[in-house]
C-alpha cells in the first residue's frame, strides 16, 4: 500500500503549523471519489450527486464560530443556486451535525461526516494528521467531475473566499 502524501505546515491550527495528509487538489483535476456518512447514517459518495455542480465546504468542526458562519453562508447561497448541490464535510458525528442543523435552521446544505475513515480528508488533502480533523477548504466540482475551484484556507480562524466559490459554481452551471 502506498504511503499517503504529507504536506507539513500546510495549515495553521491552534496557533501552529500542522500536517495535511493527502494530495493538493488543483483546478482541472478530476475530483477524487470519497465515501462519507450522511445524517441518516448511510454512505454518501461523489457519484451520488453526479450530473450536478457541487460546492464542497470543508470545516474542522460545526460547533466553532468560523465553521458555523461558513455553513450558514453556504446555506444562504444554496437557496439561490438552482441545480447546485452543497455539501459541508467535517469529522463531527452525524448526530451532532443533525442537531446543529436543526437548531440553526440549516436546510439547503447537506452535512456529511468523514469521521469513519477520513476518506474525503485524505482524498482531498485536508486531513489534519495531528488532530484527526479536517482543515478549512472549499472545492467546486462541475457536472462532469472536474474541479473548477479549489481553495485551501491558510488557517483555521480564516474564512474562505465565498464570492470566488459561488462565482465558480455559477460559471460551471
Amino acid at each position: 500500500m502506498a504511503t499517503a502524501v504529507e504536506r507539513q505546515g500546510a495549515f495553521v491550527f491552534k496557533g501552529g503549523p500542522v500536517t495535511l495528509v493527502g494530495p493538493e487538489i488543483k483546478v482541472g483535476d478530476t475530483a477524487p471519489d470519497f465515501t462519507v456518512v450522511g445524517g441518516d447514517l448511510n454512505p454518501v459518495t461523489l457519484a451520488d450527486s453526479k450530473g450536478t455542480v457541487r460546492i464542497i465546504s470543508v470545516i474542522p468542526s460545526i460547533d466553532t464560530g468560523v465553521c458555523d458562519a461558513q455553513t450558514r453562508r453556504f446555506n444562504e447561497e444554496a437557496a439561490k443556486l438552482d441545480g447546485v448541490t452543497v455539501l459541508t464535510v467535517s469529522v463531527d458525528l452525524p448526530f451532532a451535525q443533525n442537531r446543529w442543523c436543526g437548531a440553526a435552521g440549516i436546510d439547503k446544505v447537506k452535512t456529511v461526516s468523514d469521521h469513519k475513515d477520513l476518506s474525503f480528508g485524505t482524498a482531498y488533502g485536508v486531513a489534519i494528521k495531528e488532530f484527526r480533523l479536517l482543515s478549512r477548504a472549499v472545492f467546486v466540482i462541475d457536472a462532469n467531475d472536474k474541479v473548477v475551484h479549489a481553495e485551501y484556507v491558510a488557517a483555521a480562524g480564516e474564512h474562505p473566499n465565498y464570492e470566488a466559490a459561488i462565482a465558480a459554481a455559477q460559471a460551471a452551471k
